[in-house]
């Protein structure tokens, strides 16, 4: 039974490491630090080396199994393709019916999580104060940053899979943001629905069949990007735990820019000066940030982030309730 309560609730960290990695501004790496198995997956990933290769190739299946921590791979991988599968299509409702809501239950989430994170450091004086200095300040940066145009090239989508990977892993960066940037998150976002929608009808339509394309040389970029960064992080973090952790910090207090709930969007436009549509919705190329005034939908966003603030509280508690290698 501690067996499957292990995987079961390295499953649901997973679905919310998901379904944070499909929300701009909001960075899956988050959810893995305030969950208690961050330093687990970064091992786990780099663990994917040639020993690995050399036990799959001899058929040693449980000297790979163990090598890697598979179950764990598993368990986290499963909860985090379901849940992009499935809250890719809910976000798209979301934001269209109830943008300032959702996003105050985000920033409340990135609040906490500031805390959750921040006090992780040790000691916060000289060079881990100075990272997270940085930290908040490039991500500020990266807010205030202006999108780069669509491209399905194939290595260009490739790159946007190491990226956007790369940043979906280090907390307070995220991936989708990124992607929002790289001018590929419409149509990153679009054909996950087009899959999930295929499944669900269980057709094979033209639209399926090109978001599969799309997505192969994505997926490519996500697995290098994966194996790679993990193995820097896991020297980071042995070498200079507070000042990695405080750099995080600062990304995370920094991302609230982008999360801010009272904002207008900034759309693509063409040469006459007329919004650029994908699948009938503008592309979003940036934001115009306000403060909100005194009313019910106000109130409502104050809400919600204390409702996120709470989530974030919630799941520190469960990952401090399990031992990083689990007790199995």
């Amino acid at each position: 039974m501690n067996f499957i309560r292990e995987y079961f609730s390295i499953f649901i960290k997973g679905a919310a490491m998901g379904a944070a990695n499909v929300i701009p501004g909001v960075s899956g790496g988050t959810i893995a630090f305030i969950t208690g198995i961050y330093e687990r997956l970064i091992e786990a990933l780099k663990s994917c080396d040639h020993r690995a290769i050399g036990h799959l190739l001899r058929f040693r299946i449980a000297a790979f199994a163990k090598h890697v921590d598979l179950g764990f791979l598993a368990a986290l991988g499963a909860g985090v393709a379901v849940s992009i599968l499935t809250f890719a299509q809910v976000l798209e409702f979301m934001f269209a019916k109830h943008p300032v809501a959702i996003w105050s239950f985000f920033f409340g989430l990135i609040v906490a999580s500031v805390y959750a994170v921040g006090k992780m450091v040790k000691s916060w004086r000289g060079r881990p104060i100075a990272a997270g200095i940085v930290g908040a300040a490039v991500a500020m940066a990266i807010a205030l940053l202006s999108p780069a145009s669509e491209s399905s090239d194939f290595f260009y989508l490739v790159l946007c899979g190491v990226v956007a990977v790369c940043s979906m892993i280090v907390p307070g960066l995220s991936g989708s943001f990124v992607l929002l940037l790289m001018g590929n998150y419409m149509l990153v976002i679009g054909s996950i629905s087009d899959v999930t929608s295929a499944l669900k009808e269980m057709t094979v339509s033209d639209d399926a069949v090109a978001a599969v394309k799309l997505m192969i040389p994505v997926g490519i970029g996500c697995v290098v990007g994966l194996v790679a960064l993990s193995h820097v992080l896991s020297w980071v973090f042995r070498k200079h735990h507070d000042v990695a952790v405080a750099l995080m910090t600062g990304f995370i207090a920094g991302s609230l820019l982008i999360i801010w709930p009272w904002k207008n969007e900034r759309h693509l436009v063409d040469g006459a000066g007329e919004a650029v549509m994908r699948k009938g919705e503008p592309i979003i190329t940036g934001y115009d940030w306000f403060l909100p005034g005194a009313n019910a939908e106000t109130l409502t966003g104050i809400a919600l982030m204390a409702a996120g603030i709470v989530a974030v509280l919630a799941m520190e508690k469960l990952g401090a309730a399990k031992p990083s290698k689990g007790d199995s």
